[in-house]
């Protein structure tokens, strides 16, 4: 038996559309037997806007996480109990999103629940939560949370490759099939509730990264903001994923994406220049990507505690209790603590050698120094665990046996489950705070350690303390967890330097007390200052920043399954009908054709950089044709273009961006620029050769005019930063010169002042008009930077046009541009291209006759 919601899902993987409303009715089931759903795109999915009747007064977030934020569990009458977790993360931020904003949660619950319990549960949790549940066959769960987040993602994110099956095991498909059937569902659940046009939707964590996919598909416009609350690896890691692609195109679709760290985001911007070529931009304090037409905000912001909630706890009076117990266990001991969870990241045996080393190394420290080691249970299950669980008591046991007695025990190690008010009482009675784990997402317990150690009044009475004395804190810290960078007062380690370690455990119990305390009131001010709900702020005010434009945008999708992405594009900028085209072309009788001939018409596809013979037999159709002028301009050098085009006798061509000018085959070639030497190039060449040299893959081009670095096949990140330092370099040095230097599309030129390619352009609209002909079919093509001043020069030559000129000004691909229309890429340019051409040969065989050809002069 298949339950209703489960087969809307399969309705929408097979095409049919159902309509979502936003009516509150009883939710019905998700998925009641297990199963994998392909890859397969759903049809359903090129909506521009909504289906649904907005009646929305005020803002809505929909947060979407792998688990619902609340505690579940069955009474002695065998009816559910729900009540909110109030230590989840997706419960806390809602205090950053001000009460105007009504929050819906969509995730799994902690228990299962019967079949014929489902829809009861679902309504409870709707009407008393605003909580939304996601059912998911155990079959399927333990394929997708189990299998492909915890046996693939968790270990390759936290820099483990699967170089053996015990290191992960080898990629299986059928998880990854998995996990998209589980991503759709929760899909399935936002689309029942959303309202597309007005509501927010947050989505959290690895677990559901290509969830924005499924969302975009449905809903072109849907707000929609992503948060990675792991690691992202660097890209020499992250490219040996056999998906990594999709779930990079996945992510791309969500309108923001936070990171805790820069070095997060710089890796998953790198994978995105890498893999998919897309280059990031920085505007005004902004990282922004430019993915067809839409811009794809990056948020760093690393996410903070709750800061009240943990001060309730510290106020509680078992709290109280608990530090007086402790503080008399360990009467003049020194504590040292850690917090982890029992899994292969979090260093902790790292930690006990260290502390077995600081014992070796300083004798005087034992029976004085004690580590406190809570160890958390993984959430994870496997081999690893077990091997970690068991190292760990080895480790212990052998330390303790060594240097304990009577008394004594230098470690002491804690696995049963502890109320929160237990750890915190930890928190309180420990010196300095241990976290060495060798790669974590953020990690929360310093900023909880800090809170604790600034205490309260009855927190001080128990421990003896003057309230008025300052408080003083110390921590260890690894360097590759997220938090690091925030605490700049803290003893940073590689916690794989086991010497290093017990070096800094060792500083850090000796540091001055006036220096204990100042780290610990820095480290306060900026805890409290950056909680919770900051973060959640911060996060949801650039989130409305990035969506703002939704509106005013026109929005349609493209590609198939995960390749699926939106185009966004301003209304004034459309795609050029090659009906419309051809219609014009053959209605005119004074045309100016400009075609760039790397945008236009050469194969992207090939290595090879020269014309091929569809490409030249188009241009001479054309050409052919009496009505027509036709230019090639590119920045080749005029001898390569002579040799490419000597079959094109009536083609006229514009070499080195406009510099020189040949109006046919048979004409001379002449400048369009009086440039009196070329003396530059004696300075400029010796610079871009340094660089040439220290930069592999890149190479000089000597033009007659010009001076072009290429590192189009370079290193990409380390190219576009040389070729930055060579922009500033070169501009440096030939300040005094007359040229502009420029970068463009994987080069850097120095070109003499005044070239471009709008010259061509008003030097063929001023020829025609000096000869009485006004253009009344202007098409100009170009894919790049440089051609955007012949698009400026046409679309603002009235006075050189016809009063009915019909112009086309034509870019490659989506992006900003002056050109008012554009082709998705060179296929469709010479297919149109071609029509232009048929257009005028079944002219020439109807009429032969031909009117004078105007000549460029």
């Amino acid at each position: 038996m298949v339950s209703r919601s489960y087969s809307n899902l399969l309705d929408l993987t097979y095409g049919d559309s159902p309509t979502f409303g936003r009516e509150r009715k009883r939710l019905p089931r998700v998925a009641t037997v297990a199963g994998v759903l392909s890859e397969i795109d759903d049809d359903t999915a090129n909506s521009v806007g909504s289906d649904a009747p907005s009646s929305v007064s005020q803002e809505r977030m929909i947060i979407v996480g792998n688990q619902l934020p609340l505690k579940v569990h069955r009474k002695g009458d065998g009816e559910w109990d729900f009540s909110w977790d109030e230590d989840s993360l997706l419960l806390q931020l809602k205090d950053g999103l001000g009460e105007d904003v009504e929050v819906i949660y969509i995730g799994c619950l902690r228990e299962e629940i019967a079949l014929d319990e489902q829809d009861d549960v679902a309504q409870t949790l709707l009407d008393s939560f605003k909580c939304v549940p996601a059912f998911l066959p155990p079959e399927l769960f333990t394929k997708f949370y189990h299998g492909f987040c915890k046996q693939h993602l968790w270990p390759l994110f936290h820099y483990m490759l699967p170089l053996s099956p015990d290191l992960g095991g080898r990629f299986d498909r059928s998880l990854w099939q998995a996990y998209l059937s589980v991503n759709k569902i929760f899909a399935d659940k936002v689309m029942e509730v959303i309202s597309p046009d007005d509501d927010f939707v947050w989505v959290h964590d690895y677990h559901l990264m290509v969830l924005p996919t499924f969302l975009r598909k449905r809903f072109n416009r849907v707000k929609l903001g992503f948060f990675l609350h792991s690691p992202f690896p660097s890209s020499e890691i992250y490219r040996t994923l056999p998906v990594r692609e999709e779930l990079l195109r996945a992510l791309l679709n969500s309108d923001l994406i936070g990171f805790h760290t820069f070095d997060y985001a710089r890796h998953f911007l790198s994978c995105c220049s890498r893999m998919l070529g897309i280059s990031y931009q920085s505007k005004r304090g902004y990282i922004g990507l430019e993915y067809y037409g839409r811009t794809v905000s990056i948020k760093i912001l690393p996410v903070g505690i709750h800061i009240r909630q943990l001060e309730n706890v510290l106020n509680l009076p078992e709290t109280a209790s608990k530090v007086a117990e402790l503080r008399n266990r360990f009467r003049d001991r020194i504590v040292l603590l850690g917090v982890d969870d029992m899994d292969i990241f979090k260093g902790i045996s790292l930690k006990l050698l260290a502390m077995e080393q600081l014992l070796i190394q300083h004798p005087e420290k034992r029976g004085k120094v004690v580590l406190v080691q809570i160890a958390n249970p993984a959430r994870g299950r496997g081999k690893d665990v077990q091997e970690v669980r068991s190292e760990t008591y080895a480790t212990v046991s052998r330390i303790n046996k060594t240097f304990g007695r009577p008394g004594y025990e230098p470690v002491v190690l804690i696995e049963t489950a502890l109320q929160v008010y237990e750890r915190n009482a930890y928190y309180v009675i420990a010196e300095c705070c241990l976290v060495t784990a060798v790669r974590d997402g953020m990690n929360l317990i310093p900023y909880e350690y800090i809170v604790c150690r600034q205490g309260n009044e009855k927190l001080d009475e128990t421990l003896g303390l003057n309230p008025t004395n300052l408080k003083k804190s110390m921590l260890v810290v690894s360097e590759f967890i997220g938090c690091s960078p925030s605490l700049s007062g803290a003893i940073r380690v590689n916690p794989w330097n086991i010497d290093a370690v017990a070096e800094a455990m060792d500083s850090a119990l000796v540091v001055a007390e006036a220096e204990k305390q100042m780290r610990h009131e820095k480290h306060y001010k900026y805890v409290i200052s950056h909680d919770v709900a900051y973060w959640a702020k911060s996060f949801f005010q650039d989130f409305e920043r990035a969506c703002r434009d939704h509106v005013r945008r026109r929005c349609w999708g493209i590609g198939f399954g995960l390749g699926f992405r939106v185009i966004a594009l301003d209304p004034s900028f459309r795609k050029l009908s090659v009906e419309h085209i051809v219609s014009a072309y053959k209605r005119t009788k004074n045309r100016a054709i400009l075609l760039d001939y790397d945008g236009a018409l050469m194969v992207s596809s090939s290595i090879s950089v020269t014309p091929n013979a569809e490409a030249v037999g188009i241009l001479n159709s054309l050409c052919r044709d009496p009505k027509n002028i036709v230019f090639l301009v590119s920045g080749k050098d005029r001898k390569t273009l002579t040799e490419w085009f000597s079959s094109c006798e009536k083609l006229g061509v514009a070499a080195e961006y406009g510099y020189f000018l040949r109006t046919n085959h048979d004409a001379d070639w002449e400048t369009c620029v009086s440039i009196p030497d070329f003396d530059w190039k004696q300075i400029a060449e010796p610079v871009m050769q340094l660089y040439a040299e220290t930069t592999d893959g890149s190479t000089i081009e000597a033009r007659e005019s010009a001076l072009v670095w290429n590192y189009q096949h370079a290193d990409p990140d380390f190219g576009s930063c040389q070729a930055k330092e060579l922009l500033d370099h070169l501009e440096s040095v030939l300040a005094n010169e007359p040229v502009s230097v420029k970068s463009g599309q994987h080069i850097v030129e120095v070109k003499p002042q005044g070239v471009n390619k709008g010259l061509i352009a008003e030097r063929l609209l001023l020829t025609m008009k000096q000869k009485s002909i006004l253009p009344d079919f202007v098409l100009c093509i170009g894919d790049d930077r440089s051609d955007e001043d012949m698009f400026g020069v046409i679309t603002s030559a009235k006075n050189s046009l016809s009063p009915v000129a019909e112009v086309f000004a034509c870019t490659v691909g989506q992006k900003p541009s002056r050109a008012k229309y554009y082709l998705e890429d060179k296929t469709e340019i010479l297919r149109m291209l071609q029509g232009l051409a048929n257009a005028s040969e079944l002219v020439a065989r109807n009429a032969p006759q031909a009117s004078q050809r105007v000549v460029i002069a």
